[in-house]
């Protein structure tokens, strides 16, 4: 009987045990239910605080619109709030690669060379000094000097380090029409030449030739909206103030004109300025020149008839009114609070100030100033994120992207995985995001590694010539600038 009352005795000892954890575990749950759900609220207040709803702005439709749907498919809609976590991943600045295949020792000459009965020798006078080159060039051009019209040969000739010949375009006379025809020669990447016969005729199927007062382009834009897209205005005026000479500024004050070659473009091509030359139409001097080279990997480029560089502007250059506030380096992430004046102070330990990596440049504007993107893209990102505010993220070609951030609004027509043209008007300066201030955050970068735009010792293949760009470049100078005085 004793070992029944001991085995009993301890069964409900452990049952009675087993029903206050039960019962406490239920008055815990029910304890902590109410501060739950609270906690949950204040999170739900809390996101809805920092994620605004977008406010639509006006957009002034205008001819041409800057940029292409490429999303999905007919109908279907993106989410412009998705994050791409790859966007963001800090990657470390040593494993970027930088001016791989950029030649930064290039330059282009050009004249007209007086005609004579050793055309062959062409080569040689205007400064090529290769053996090789000369004796393909004897053999090549034994029929194109028969065409030739005029009493000159146009030529454009690209030199690179050590005086090294790069390319040669020759046309068959100073005269433009449907009979005039380019031959450009470079060098083969698999040794020996390469020769490429153009015609004007074919070249200029999709282009217009388009004369607008210089004054205007520099002072008074407004009236080009009439002659071309507004993203080519935007792009025309930064190309002017680059190649404006400097040594005569009271060019604006003459009858100068601005000549370019522009394709309009259609569903499948954007609008794209050729050429551009600042010229005094009374003796039809050319006082400066751009011309732009398609490239297939990477953004195409505006160089100057000479072969300097011209896009490093364009891609620091998002705003049409800026004042960089702030540039890269370390700025402090947090001080101290200033104690009252009529406080004692405490003497305390010193402490160690932490900084925090600043990576991007800071444009200062008012709130609305319209931002544009500095090349050809895809919107791969747009929407609330974290510290940067509203952010814009664009995708170019040889995995560069451009980020814009403190956005106060969006261009209301952008959508993510819209195609979009340099020029165009993405969205407006603001304040959002951890900023003190209406500015534009802006970075470069190159393979998910920040890039400053800025730095003395940048240099990337978007700004430089590459060597197998050189015809291109001469040609166009050939085919589509004013022909050349004698």
């Amino acid at each position: 009987m004793l070992d029944n009352y001991e085995v009993n005795t301890k069964a409900t000892y452990q049952s009675l045990l087993l029903k206050g954890i039960i019962t406490l575990f239920g008055c815990a749950l029910l304890g902590l239910a109410p501060e739950m759900s609270s906690i949950a609220q204040a999170q739900s207040s809390q996101t809805q605080k920092s994620n605004p709803a977008r406010k639509k702005v006006f957009v002034q439709n205008t001819r041409q619109v800057g940029f292409k749907d490429k999303s999905a498919g007919a109908g279907s809609k993106s989410n412009s709030m998705s994050l791409n976590p790859s966007l963001f991943q800090k990657k470390d600045p040593n494993e970027l690669t930088l001016d791989s295949d950029a030649n930064l020792d290039y330059r282009v000459t050009q004249g007209c060379l007086r005609r004579n009965f050793n055309e062959d020798n062409l080569p040689a006078s205007v400064g090529i000094d290769n053996k090789a080159f000369s004796e393909f060039f004897k053999s090549q051009t034994k029929g194109f000097f028969n065409n030739m019209r005029g009493d000159c040969i146009p030529y454009a000739v690209a030199f690179t380090t050590r005086n090294r010949f790069d390319s040669l375009s020759i046309m068959n006379g100073p005269i433009q029409d449907s009979r005039t025809e380019v031959w450009t020669f470079t060098p083969s990447a698999f040794g020996g030449f390469l020769v490429q016969q153009d015609f004007l005729r074919n070249e200029s199927k999709n282009l217009t030739e388009i004369r607008v007062p210089l004054k205007e382009v520099l002072y008074d834009q407004r009236k080009l909206g009439d002659k071309l897209p507004v993203e080519l205005v935007w792009e025309l005026n930064s190309i002017i103030k680059q190649i404006y000479p400097e040594d005569n500024n009271s060019l604006e004050n003459t009858n100068s004109i601005v000549r370019l070659i522009v394709d309009f473009g259609d569903r499948e091509r954007w609008a794209q300025i050729w050429a551009v030359e600042i010229i005094d139409p009374s003796n039809k001097e050319v006082f400066a020149s751009a011309f732009w080279v398609e490239r297939n990997d990477i953004p195409g480029a505006f160089f100057t008839g000479n072969g300097e560089p011209l896009e490093r502007s364009f891609w620091t250059n998002p705003l049409s009114y800026r004042r960089i506030s702030r540039g890269v380096g370390m700025v402090r992430a947090g001080s101290a609070k200033r104690s009252k004046a009529n406080a004692p102070v405490a003497q305390a330990a010193p402490t160690k100030q932490r900084y925090r990596a600043h990576m991007g440049i800071d444009y200062a504007a008012p709130i609305g100033t319209p931002i544009f993107s500095v090349a050809n893209g895809k919107v791969v990102h747009m929407g609330f994120s974290g510290a940067f505010g509203n952010l814009i993220v664009l995708e170019h070609p040889g995995n560069y992207h451009t980020y814009y951030a403190h956005l106060s609004n969006y261009n209301t027509e952008l959508e993510l995985g819209n195609e979009v043209r340099r020029g165009l008007e993405i969205g407006f300066v603001g304040t959002t995001g951890r900023s003190t201030g209406p500015h534009l955050h802006f970075e470069l970068r190159k393979d998910g590694i920040y890039v400053d735009p800025y730095g003395s010792k940048t240099q990337l293949d978007l700004w430089s010539m590459r060597d197998n760009e050189s015809g291109q470049l001469t040609r166009e100078v050939l085919l589509l600038g004013s022909p050349p005085s004698k």
